[in-house]
Formats: structure tokens, sequence, C-alpha cells
């Protein structure tokens, strides 16, 4: 496991082998706007049994997944309103989760028991470069085992979790309060 710096004003090397660790089916911890968060490719059967293994969560919960930009999710919303995407676009890339349906375009691992699936657009400048570098989404999950503190620096993902990662990309967490969560078809404030 490599444990890699990120700067907004050198090569984009740490974010080019993070891609490629990825789409191995490895799964690597980042910080996000919050807190430490686990990834992998979301559309990885093997890589999500490991992220799920790892935390050691119940696996009808489902993850988030976050992107680059609301046209990385254009699988998820082609079907909506213009009011409804315009709603979430308005709200991105910032600290809003919505939940929308999946219409089984996900894995199971990914929406878990519901019939949404949780989806948010970072602002965070090192994983918008990720997941532009990715070429989509990828799955956005605390980093921590679950019941226990989330880890909130490269070192403690190290020691932490480091036995089970492939890639730690260490960078600045953005200190926001966790996200908002909304269901987009019922306007309901599920975490605010």
């Amino acid at each position: 496991m490599r444990i890699l710096s990120f700067n907004s004003n050198t090569m984009n090397w740490p974010i080019y082998q993070a891609k490629h660790i990825l789409r191995a089916s490895g799964v690597i911890a980042y910080p996000t706007e919050t807190v430490w968060g686990l990834g992998c490719d979301p559309f990885d059967q093997s890589a999500l049994e490991r992220v799920i293994q790892i935390k050691r969560r119940d696996a009808h919960k489902g993850l988030i997944l976050v992107a680059a930009n609301i046209e990385q999710f254009d699988f998820l919303l082609h079907n909506l309103d213009e009011a409804d995407r315009q709603k979430m676009a308005d709200s991105w890339p910032g600290a809003v989760t919505w939940l929308v349906p999946h219409q089984n375009r996900v894995l199971p691992l990914v929406h878990g028991q519901f019939d949404t699936v949780a989806i948010r657009v970072s602002s965070h400048p090192m994983v918008q470069r990720l997941c532009e570098e990715f070429g989509g989404p990828i799955v956005s999950t605390s980093a921590n085992f679950s019941g226990k503190p989330t880890v909130r620096s490269a070192v403690q993902a190290r020691a932490v979790l480091g036995p089970y990662l492939d890639y730690i990309l260490q960078g600045p967490v953005l200190g926001n309060a966790p996200s908002r969560i909304i269901d987009l078809r019922s306007g309901t404030v599920i975490r605010g």
C-alpha cells in the first residue's frame, strides 16, 4: 500500500495511481469535504464486497456515490423531470446528498435494501479530479469500522485501516459539517 500526497499545483500522478487502483478492484482511502472516506468502483462487485468487509458494515445499508459533476450521474437521472434535476444541480457541488430512484442501475451493495441510491457531486477539488480521471462516480463511505470513530487523517487511515487498503490518497479534509441527505421524491430531510 502507498500513501501519496495531493497538491493541486503538482502533477496528477497520485490521482492517476488512485484511478488505476480503483480500476483494478482496489479500495482506497481519501479525504472528502467532511471526513476521510473509503472508495471503490461502484460497478465492481468484488471491490464493493471488500468495502463492506473492511467496514464490517451491514450490506443492507447501502453506500453513497460521489461524482465530479451531475453529468456523471446521467445514467440515474435521465428519467427525472427538469425541475428535480435543476433542484439537485442548484445544490451541487456541495454537501447535499440526494436519494434518487436507482431503477436497478446500480449493484445491490450500493443501494442496499432501498429503492433509492445516495448521490452527491463533491466540492472537494481532489475528489472531483479523481472522479474525472476515473470517468464516473466512485463509492464514498466513511473510513472507519461500523460504529467506531471516523479517521481524520492519512496517518489514522494507515494506523486503523492500512492492512485492508490498496492505496491512501493524502490530502486535506475541508472541515465542513456532514452532508445533508434529502429524499428527492418526498423532499424529506433524512439528515440535516
